[in-house]
């Protein structure tokens, strides 16, 4: 009896360590920007180890550092706008990524701000813009220059990383940035530089997504099925659960107001919403081709570039 009791035990325990080791670990790098925390989300509530994944995410606070990393292979999967896509695509052609989810699209999260004194984007002619090259920032500042009839050329780029932005506002060593949340807070919070343009002006044009590495992508189509499912919970518990947004707020260091407010200029699709979107010809296949046309007029790609292909494999089985 003795001996059948250890038997069974020992059975259990191998049976509870075989399930550990099926779960499939998947590393996510994360940026500072509020729509990139629900993976955080998802591994915090255990909406992970439901779907048999462990979600793993890496705080990173340069965006551009995600962006390398990927192109350097140490990361398949990595959460990104359009445009960093579209430019790994223009360096690294054999790891053009595929876009498998829409995290979400900015209404007013990207801006361009200016010291007070200018006040506009026209005042901006001539003088000293800073943007990140390896993020939205150029093409930001570019459609926020467009609708004022003034191109790129009209003003003085500066390359400036997003952390110094605010603080050579207030000194005066730049007289415009484009940047976003939570490093676009402080200055405008202190009233020395005020917002001109907001990626409210131009719906459709910015969406944050999900990419992965096109070889990770051939043989773990059913791991991100799964994946973009514990995405869409984390959405679903978000909607009815305060103390969601409280975790994503800690995660980000800041309070659960300042994150809601961050929230206010993103649209969230479901995975329903965005399924047509994703298919041949759908929207977001014309924004990679809206985006890629105008990284070449801004001279920032040359040559013949591929597209990050698009598939809706991976929300097709999640909603299955």
């Amino acid at each position: 009896m003795f001996l059948r009791r250890v038997l069974s035990a020992l059975a259990a325990l191998a049976i509870g360590v075989t399930g550990c080791q099926a779960a499939d670990r998947v590393t996510i790098p994360i940026a500072s920007w509020a729509g990139f925390q629900y993976f955080h989300l998802a591994h915090e509530k255990q909406l992970d180890q439901k779907a048999g994944l462990l979600i793993d995410t890496l705080g990173f606070p340069d965006p551009p550092e995600i962006v390398k990393a990927f192109e350097e292979g140490r990361f398949p999967i990595a959460q990104l706008t359009t445009v960093e896509a579209v430019d790994i695509c223009s360096r690294q052609p054999k790891r053009c990524p595929v876009v498998v989810l829409i995290l979400d699209e900015s209404r007013g999260g990207d801006k361009v701000a200016v010291r007070r004194s200018l006040g506009t984007i026209a005042a901006l002619r001539g003088k000293r813009v800073a943007v990140t090259p390896s993020t939205l920032g150029p093409f930001v500042l570019s459609r926020a220059l467009a609708r004022h009839g003034m191109s790129l050329a009209d003003v003085r780029i500066v390359a400036v990383p997003l952390a110094d932005m605010g603080r050579r506002l207030v000194s005066g060593q730049i007289d415009g940035a484009a940047f976003y949340p939570p490093f676009s807070d402080a200055v405008l919070d202190g009233g020395e530089a005020v917002t001109a343009f907001t990626s409210a002006e131009i719906p459709g044009e910015i969406f944050d997504v999900l990419v992965v590495d096109p070889q990770y992508y051939r043989t773990n189509v059913k791991v991100l099925g799964r994946l973009v499912r514990a995405w869409q919970q984390a959405h679903d518990l978000a909607d009815r659960d305060p103390e969601a947004q409280e975790i994503m707020a800690k995660r980000q260091g800041v309070r659960v107001e300042v994150f809601r407010e961050w929230e206010k200029g993103l649209l969230y699709l479901s995975l329903s919403e965005q399924r047509p979107m994703l298919l041949p010809g759908g929207k977001l296949e014309r924004n990679l081709a809206f985006v890629l046309a105008v990284q070449k007029q801004l001279g920032l790609i040359r040559g013949r570039v591929p597209l990050p292909r698009v598939s809706t494999e991976p929300i097709d089985l999640a909603l299955k």
